[in-house]
């Protein structure tokens, strides 16, 4: 018994029992799915389909304390009842904000990922993890989980790319990726079409209308970047495919990976490079 266990694992392309012996899966295809080299995942525990949107609720709400916290041990932090839990635009901006001043005066392009990890208030970050929450799900259901990794990436990437270019100068938040999201399912409803299609469709499309009208009506939301978000994640949805009509292969897991793997070294770079910044005047 012990020695079959040892010989089952899960394809690391679709996740499916299988020998470790294998040539090839016999539920996707994959060759040689036993191979070391194909199940190499960084924290895998934490990133399985399951757990995936906790994990990206918990990196956010660590890296919001974070930034709260270090404002506060550097005198920054509002006073203000509303804007209390506000991080500083200083320890925001040496913790990854993006925009035309952080890229085009230090350089920074990276921040075209960090900044999707940032929040500058406690509404803000509550109402996108909410957001996430509901909306992510679906995605995961019907894209599956590496292409949903790869849309919410990229996604954030093209949303504050555009808000970039729009020449907003300083800029954060999830929303540029949750639009991306939202803008893949838009693109699955319409391609798909049928009573569910066209019911996730229409109640899509709702939330983009009044997020939209949310955003124009309230001072300091970058409209630029939700715009380019939605933009990226159609766009997204249509090259990558939905489960429907296209399986996940594995250029989408190679991909996804490639995204995982990058996120973390720049959030781990952005908070060690911020924690030594800070602690040069404590050196003098």
């Amino acid at each position: 018994m012990a020695d079959s266990k040892k010989r089952s694992i899960l394809c690391p392309n679709c996740n499916k029992l299988i020998s470790s012996y294998e040539l090839a899966c016999p539920y996707c295809g994959i060759s040689r799915p036993g191979s070391w080299w194909r199940n190499i995942t960084l924290f895998r525990e934490y990133l399985q389909p399951s757990q995936i949107v906790r994990t990206i609720i918990i990196v956010n709400c660590s890296l919001f304390a974070i930034s709260t916290l270090l404002s506060f041990a550097t005198m920054r932090l509002s006073m203000n009842p509303f804007t209390f839990l506000s991080p500083s635009n200083k320890i925001l901006l040496l913790l990854g904000a993006t925009g035309t001043m952080p890229i085009n005066q230090f350089h920074r392009w990276w921040t075209l990922i960090s900044a999707s990890y940032l929040h500058g208030g406690i509404i803000h970050i509550f109402f996108n993890m909410t957001v996430l929450y509901q909306i992510a799900p679906l995605v995961l259901q019907e894209y599956g989980f590496n292409r949903t990794i790869i849309i919410y990436t990229l996604g954030g990437v093209i949303g504050f790319f555009i808000s970039y270019l729009a020449g907003v100068p300083f800029t954060i938040g999830a929303s540029a990726s949750l639009f991306a999201l939202i803008g893949s399912i838009l693109y699955y409803g319409k391609s798909r079409g049928g009573v569910y299609g066209q019911t996730i469709y229409k109640q899509i499309s709702g939330w983009v209308i009044a997020l939209f009208v949310f955003g124009f009506l309230f001072p300091g939301i970058n409209n630029w970047a939700h715009a380019g978000g939605l933009a990226g994640g159609i766009l997204l949805g249509y090259l990558l495919g939905y489960s429907e009509r296209k399986r996940e292969i594995y250029s989408h897991k190679i991909l996804a990976n490639s995204c995982i793997f990058i996120t973390i070294p720049i959030l781990l770079w952005a908070l060690l490079s911020t924690l030594y910044y800070l602690t040069i005047p404590l050196q003098r």
